[in-house]
């Protein structure tokens, strides 16, 4: 019988880096919506339209989405730690120049700085997750990683609008966003040794030994279909949260009347509930062998409710809870989404997989906010969330794909 004072160490260990790589997560999704909870005090203050609004998402998802792919390979050479420490410097400089913005131009290099920064997430937060925390408690570091994330976009509004009313300008309010993303990276560059992902480079170099002896190219896992299928899935259900992340409160406003002021909470109440999906979706993800059919479920549910609020038939404060509440769905889909990924990447691989995968969610973000924001200009508010739902139910088609493409080699004879 094991000892029980033996997994104490462990669990203690994998605590602190899940927190830590937590912490790291929900700054770079703060870090998303360095500028959407403004939007308004934009076009107040520079006469900006809403299509012009939605470039500067784009612009930000761009060069993320460019910036992941390539991170990747610079993790799996570097190692994670060193890159996770330029990021957040990076966001530093970003809220810096936000707050010295004068118009376009100058919001428009701050989301360039943003993006910038949040290239290499996720291919630095998977390779520190998958490398330094113990298997039976990789499910719930991802549950955990993805909670942050919410927490990171819902703290976003609350904060940026917070601030601005407390210290009366926006510019103020960045000034306190860029002190917030300095001390994360003090206190990380502190608890550094909990976030080192060499620690396993032997077994790093035997992978890489095994894959050049079989003449492997570094870019030999581009040709495996499941991970475009991940990429595809990434894409669609990022289109999704693009639309709810950047239009979801101007569109409650014209379609049921409520207030800016209101509405615009509707992606705090939307990010709180898929953190709570995602919770779920970590006890979830280890008791379910078909990983498809829960992502299929609960984003399904997800969608039925987003066409819910785009017939237009619902209370005004009724319609902003359902928009919440489908956010629980999609969050609860988190988790046995990054364990398809996980499954999908092939040994010493991990880096490059990740940044792939998930420079499908920049994209998507890019595409979605010059799109939805066009079709608020032209007076279309509803097809920001019946858009949403249709674009939830490609990613389910995806999330099938890539289970059958995975499971097809066990399938074959011996």
């Amino acid at each position: 019988m094991p000892s029980l004072s033996q997994p104490l160490p462990a669990a203690a260990s994998d605590v602190r880096t899940i927190s830590l790589v937590g912490l790291a997560h929900g700054t770079s999704h703060f870090f998303h919506m360095l500028l959407p909870p403004l939007f308004p005090m934009f076009i107040r203050d520079f006469g900006l339209s809403w299509s012009e609004l939605g470039l500067l998402v784009t612009v930000f998802f761009v060069v993320s989405g460019v910036g992941q792919a390539l991170a990747g390979f610079l993790v799996d050479r570097v190692g994670a730690r060193p890159v996770l420490f330029a990021a957040l410097s990076c966001f530093v400089v970003a809220a810096l120049a936000a707050s010295a913005a004068q118009g376009f131009g100058g919001l428009l290099l701050a989301a360039m700085l943003a993006g910038l920064g949040n290239a290499p997430f996720h291919p630095v937060d998977f390779t520190i997750l998958n490398k330094r925390v113990s298997a039976p408690r990789l499910g719930h570091a991802y549950s955990a990683h993805g909670i942050s994330g919410n927490l990171g976009w819902a703290a976003a509004p609350l904060l940026l609008l917070g601030l601005s009313g407390l210290l009366g300008s926006w510019r103020g309010a960045y000034l306190g966003v860029a002190l917030l993303a300095a001390l994360v990276l003090l206190l990380l560059v502190i608890n550094r040794d909990a976030l080192d992902d060499r620690l396993d480079a032997g077994a790093a170099a035997g992978a890489r030994a095994v894959a050049a002896a079989a003449g492997e190219h570094p870019l030999a896992f581009l040709r495996l279909p499941s991970v475009w299928m991940c990429f595809s899935f990434f894409f669609w259900t990022t289109v999704a949260l693009g639309a709810i992340q950047s239009f979801a409160g101007p569109a409650l406003h014209q379609i049921y009347g409520l207030p800016l002021t209101t509405a615009g909470f509707v992606v705090t109440g939307y990010m709180l509930c898929g953190a709570a999906g995602m919770l779920a979706g970590g006890f979830l993800v280890s008791r379910v062998q078909r990983l498809e059919a829960g992502i299929a479920l609960a984003m399904a549910l997800a969608a039925a409710l987003l066409l819910l609020v785009a017939s237009g038939w619902l209370p005004p404060l009724m319609a902003l809870a359902v928009v919440s509440l489908a956010g629980f769905g999609t969050g609860l889909a988190g988790p046995s989404r990054d364990m398809l990924i996980k499954r999908a990447a092939p040994p010493g691989a991990t880096g490059r997989v990740y940044g792939t995968v998930y420079s499908g969610l920049d994209i998507g973000f890019a595409l979605a906010a010059p799109v939805f924001g066009w079709l608020l200009d032209h007076g279309q508010p509803n097809a920001v969330f019946g858009g949403s739902a249709l674009a939830l139910g490609l990613g389910v088609a995806s999330a099938t794909l890539v289970a059958l493409n995975l499971r097809r080699p066990a399938l074959q004879p011996a």
